[in-house]
């Protein structure tokens, strides 16, 4: 167990964690637009 498992688990951890963000920075969330209503009684 003394065979660098922590520092494999992190540089593997790493490596999930940049793809993920090139992932999520391919498809970014397009949130609608809400507009507020003219009557604000509605």
């Amino acid at each position: 167990m003394a065979d660098n498992f922590l520092e494999r688990q992190r540089r593997d951890y790493e490596a999930r964690k940049q793809e993920w963000l090139r992932k999520k920075k391919r498809f970014p969330i397009i949130k609608p637009h809400l507009e507020k209503p003219e009557d604000e009684a509605l």
